[in-house]
């Protein structure tokens, strides 16, 4: 009994003394991307229905399923060898057949045979080339170069689709400020006989001034910025056809500034099927066009809502029957998958309850079993399920608590399941769709294994009317004693399409927070309402008074830690980016006597400034809402500027120009308020690279200094 007794006093010694080393601002900010990221698998995807690959050791390996047996198909030396390349690192890959691996470069792609260990054809794109869309049906790169649409061939033929790029005119690129679920702006037909394309004229949009400080003399580098209740681009979306090399434009009418989004082609090329959005975002239709002629066929179905509609998601063709697609909306109020014929008719709502469908992962060959992510469980977790097409009864298959990522094979054989917990830095299981979990792939180590951390744990509260649960994490410092007194930095983001605390790993912490917990602050987070995952009635709630509910679901986490015994009531500090700044300002000017420091980064002050696609869909247009647009506007409230704030901005911001600092600091001249403000040249929205230790270094130094 002693020697056991030793033998445990000895392993706790050690993984106290293992559990010593403190969190730096260089490992919080550069750390948390590279050396104190866990391991992942890379190039991790399916061949066929029992064999997926993955990249290990400079290796492309293959795995069985049903087996377990690897076999590394190509090396690194050998992918250079036949490519002529020097590559460091396997480059992106996808399989076109089990013998057969696509690699892409940004300007070459090689179709490489395994089996002979050699190219079959290379594409070269031009040194310019942008946005390349690889066509596996036909073979064909489509990409943009400056700001006109081209193909090349596996012959090496190229040919330019447009010619009116320039002047305001974008072809092949994203649109709508990559709104309502936008990624691209090429979309090639499923059997490769067409290329469509968006095509974006936005001369009528203002020239907004974007310097660059950085040239010998200071140099105009405009860019455009639709800015709410302001001119909107046009947008409409050309058909190429390759064989006649014509283009065909859908006849989508007017009015012009309406948006088009979630392309899909039908499985035969002869329709395109698009949700059409008005500008006031509260009304959609989803309609056909015929590839042909451009004409509009029919509106299959509409949407309306009081506050917005938010189109996120194409249709999914049915590849059982080629007449019905499954679509996924937010139609009564959570997002659920429904069915539906060619001609409009719902056949069937397959999903349903108070929870999200955040992804469908697809269906076995019948289509009698769906398999989604869902919040069913907790809407902090994401988990994986099949359903039963029929009845829409569910089952889980992940089994342990966190956030799932599911990767179905062709088949639905199996199922890949990436995942973290908040004691689990990333794992990869494998299960059989019908019999559960098989085995595990993959488990990454700790790389926070030596730390010495703060305690991290969720709490819940309720709104102030009591409606609805709102999520929060608390971060203690480092050897915390309840005896003392703690000042708290909140960090806030709040925003719609946000979702910062989960149950994945360390509660989705940023390890920003645990670098303050080591400095002796206790770190806070809450998601308020107007954030994702939590149904429309909870994201919808803040529409055109933004800052308001958000405010106060804020103060709600406030009142919790007022009544903690160990926090420092008169040492309260909040820090935000963009919307996060937005909420910054928000606290500190409409609670001065609660936050003694503030940080707001990027922040909006005027959504009057702010681009049309996001800032209608939550605001209205100004002329529409002038009451919310003014009861928003964080200039109105310097007057109770009170203790420490600092602005900081990048100089070129595009998404939150620097318009809006410059705003709030004039107010601040005007009424003698005294605030702190930092530009970091040359960056746009986001400060990266080695710049954001510098930035990191400068938010804490200023709590360090005035908290």
């Amino acid at each position: 009994m002693r020697r056991i007794i030793i033998i445990l006093f000895l392993f706790v010694q050690a993984f106290a003394f293992a559990q010593t080393k403190q969190m730096s601002l260089e490992d919080a900010v550069y750390g948390r991307y590279t050396y104190l990221s866990p391991k992942s698998m890379s190039g991790l995807q399916w061949i066929d229905d029992e064999h997926f690959s993955f990249v290990e050791d400079k290796n492309i390996v293959t795995e069985s399923a049903k087996t377990g047996d690897q076999k590394a198909v190509v090396t690194l030396d050998e992918l250079n060898e036949i490519t002529g390349s020097t590559f460091r690192r396997v480059p992106s890959h996808r399989w076109i057949s089990e013998a057969k691996l696509l690699f892409l470069s940004s300007k070459k792609h090689w179709l490489i045979d395994l089996n002979k260990k050699e190219a079959e054809y290379v594409i070269e794109l031009p040194e310019k080339a942008k946005n390349a869309n690889f066509s596996e049906s036909r073979q064909f790169v489509a990409f943009t170069q400056g700001d006109d649409l081209f193909i090349t061939l596996t012959d090496g033929i190229t040919k330019q689709i447009t010619n009116d790029g320039g002047n305001g005119i974008v072809n092949g690129q994203t649109v709508h400020r990559n709104e309502f679920g936008i990624s691209g702006g090429i979309f090639n037909s499923p059997k490769g006989n067409f290329v469509a394309f968006y095509r974006k004229d936005e001369s009528m949009v203002k020239d907004y001034p974007l310097v660059d400080f950085m040239a010998r003399e200071a140099e105009y580098n405009p860019v455009k910025y639709p800015m709410a209740g302001m001119a909107s681009h046009h947008v409409t979306l050309g058909i190429y056809n390759i064989e006649t090399g014509k283009t065909t434009f859908l006849k989508t009418g007017e009015p012009l500034d309406h948006f088009l989004t979630n392309v899909a082609w039908s499985p035969d090329e002869k329709n395109i099927y698009m949700a059409e959005l008005n500008r006031e975002q509260n009304h959609m239709q989803l309609n056909c066009y015929n590839v042909a002629s451009g004409e509009k066929v029919k509106t299959l179905f509409e949407e309306s809502s009081d506050t917005y509609v938010e189109p996120l998601y194409p249709i999914q063709f049915s590849k059982v029957n080629p007449t019905e697609f499954y679509y996924l909306s937010r139609h009564d109020g959570w997002f659920h998958v429904y069915k539906y014929n060619t001609d409009g008719e719902l056949v069937q709502q397959i999903t349903k309850g108070e929870w999200e469908v955040t992804n469908m992962l697809g269906f076995d060959a019948k289509e009698e079993t769906l398999f989604i992510e869902a919040t069913i469980d907790d809407p902090l977790q994401n988990n994986i399920y099949k359903v039963d097409v029929k009845t829409g009864k569910t089952e889980r298959l992940s089994t342990e608590t966190g956030v799932h990522r599911g990767n179905l094979s062709p088949e639905a054989t199996y199922l890949i399941d990436r995942w973290s917990a908040n004691e689990v830095p990333g794992k990869v299981d494998l299960f059989s769709s019908k019999g559960g979990f098989e085995r595990i792939i993959f488990e990454a180590e700790n790389p926070l294994e030596e730390y010495q951390l703060g305690e991290n744990k969720l709490v819940t509260l309720k709104t102030k009317d009591e409606k609805y649960d709102l999520h929060g994490r608390l971060i203690l410092p480092v050897d915390f004693d309840p005896a003392k007194k703690y000042p708290v930095v909140v960090y806030v983001y709040g925003g719609p399409h946000s979702q910062l605390v989960t149950k994945g790993w360390h509660n989705q912490a940023r390890w920003w927070q645990y670098y303050m917990a080591a400095q002796g602050y206790i770190a806070f987070t809450l998601d308020n309402r107007g954030t994702l995952n939590r149904g429309r009635a909870f994201e919808t709630a803040i529409h055109r008074k933004l800052g308001e509910l958000e405010t106060e679901d804020q103060m709600q986490g406030i009142e919790y830690l007022l009544s903690l015994p160990y926090v420092d009531t008169d040492r309260i500090g909040v820090h935000g980016w963009s919307y996060g700044g937005f909420m910054t300002l928000n606290l500190k000017l409409k609670h001065p006597d609660i936050f003694k420091v503030a940080v707001a980064g990027g922040p909006v002050v005027d959504w009057s400034m702010y681009e049309i696609m996001y800032g209608e869909r939550y605001m209205d247009m100004p002329q529409e809402n002038p009451e919310g647009y003014n009861n928003a506007d964080m200039s109105n409230y310097v007057i109770s500027l009170d203790g420490k704030l600092m602005l900081i901005h990048g100089v070129q911001d595009e998404t939150v120009v620097m318009q809006h600092s410059m705003k709030f600091l004039r107010e601040c001249v005007k009424q003698n308020k005294q605030v702190d403000f930092f530009a970091y040249p040359a960056h746009p929205h986001n400060v990266r690279g080695k710049d954001r230790v510098h930035l990191m270094e400068k938010v804490s130094q200023y709590f360090f200094e005035n908290l």
